[in-house]
């Protein structure tokens, strides 16, 4: 089993995995955003920077992706990333342009073809409101420059490339606005029983709707 979270920034998305974990008996796989060193810059002067930024984040996923899940899933140990490859290519549609966002598809394209798909994706959603006063809580020295405009436009392009068919992995949308799973146990069991229903993975309550 692999499964992948994804939402936007500050939406969730590493609680989760780290708290679900147990759950499942499984593996984790954190994104490394921090190592990039373009990223502070970035929030910064987002149009100078962008295509270092995404440029960097691409490969760095790509080697992870590649080591790490290939490895794990190959042990047949259970699987939860914080992050897909695929939503890479989302924030290129909104941080570059002409030549540059060319050239980074052709790059994405190669290396995509190589890497595995999860079992389910978890989109975690969230209103631009609640993700700002999210970012704020966990006060990162490199995010307290971010825009709300850039996050509601990140929120959209999320909503749009998750509301189609998504690379032929199902998705499971989970509401988050009113959930706390770090102290609020009920809605971690919660979200643990939809995935467990998504994918037949017993035990699970049937009568538990799925978003």
């Amino acid at each position: 089993m692999y499964v992948a979270i994804e939402g936007v920034i500050g939406v969730g998305k590493t609680t989760l995995a780290r708290l679900i974990q147990p759950a499942f008996n499984a593996e984790v796989i954190l994104e490394v955003f921090e190592e990039n060193p373009f990223l502070s810059d970035f929030y910064a002067d987002r149009e100078r920077y962008a295509f270092q930024t995404q440029i960097f984040f691409l490969l760095s996923r790509y080697h992870q992706q590649r080591r790490t899940v290939h490895e794990i899933i190959g042990t047949g140990k259970n699987l939860f990333a914080d992050y897909t490859f695929a939503k890479d290519a989302l924030f290129a549609q909104i941080n570059l342009q002409g030549d540059e966002l060319d050239m980074y598809y052709k790059v994405h394209e190669a290396l995509a073809e190589k890497i595995e798909k999860p079992d389910l994706l978890v989109y975690l959603q969230a209103t631009t409101d609640t993700l700002m006063q999210r970012i704020a809580l966990r006060d990162r020295p490199y995010e307290r420059q971010m825009e709300r405009s850039y996050i509601d436009q990140l929120n959209m392009a999320y909503e749009n490339f998750f509301s189609k068919a998504f690379d032929h992995t199902p998705v499971l949308t989970i509401d988050t606005n009113d959930l706390n799973i770090i102290q609020n146990s009920e809605h971690l069991k919660l979200i643990e029983n939809r995935i467990r229903q998504s994918l037949s993975l017993p035990p699970f309550q049937q009568a538990l709707p799925l978003t």
